[in-house]
């Protein structure tokens, strides 16, 4: 298994494992449990099924095959691959992206809230980092929280300068 698969594979069990940890109680005795705390209009809201998730798409960004030696084209590419990310957050279709802080030849990730790869091409094509290929882009489909929606809500409260203009 590659490096990048492992990673997916730690972060999906991590998120998996602390998200469902109440859902694993002996199922053999005890009935479900409705939650005293569910809010129907925010489940609704964020897309949750019934546990509080929802499918998504990830996609591990790795360096791609293009090699740019004119430091301001890169920039110029760069710049426009956080604008894009910005777009794509602000029309709910990024859900979370960041960079790996030690990732080699990863180099960062997002979170499309698609429910199908196809999708999450269509929406990478947009990028002009990827379009230029510094960036390549792997696929991967993901079930995880629907609170991971409000991620980007929440960083508009907590963001005191911005990457883009």
């Amino acid at each position: 298994m590659n490096l990048s698969k492992r990673i997916i594979a730690l972060i999906i069990s991590f998120l998996a494992l602390s998200f469902c940890i109440f859902a694993q109680a002996d199922k053999k005795t005890d009935p479900p449990k409705t939650n005293p705390n569910y809010d129907a209009e925010l489940a609704k809201k964020l897309g949750a099924d019934d546990y509080g998730m929802k499918q998504y798409v990830i996609v591990i960004l790795k360096t791609g095959p293009t090699k740019i030696e004119d430091a301001a084209k890169v920039q110029e590419l760069f710049a426009g691959h956080l604008k894009n990310i910005m777009r794509l957050a602000d029309e709910g279709k990024l859900a979370l992206a960041g960079p790996f802080m030690e990732g080699g030849n990863m180099r960062g990730l997002f979170i499309f809230n698609v429910k199908t790869v196809e999708e999450a091409k269509e929406l990478v094509k947009t990028d002009p980092a990827i379009a230029a290929g510094l960036l390549e882009p792997e696929f991967i489909k993901w079930y995880g929280s629907a609170a991971v929606m409000n991620v980007n809500e929440t960083h508009k409260k907590i963001q005191k300068t911005s990457f883009v203009d």
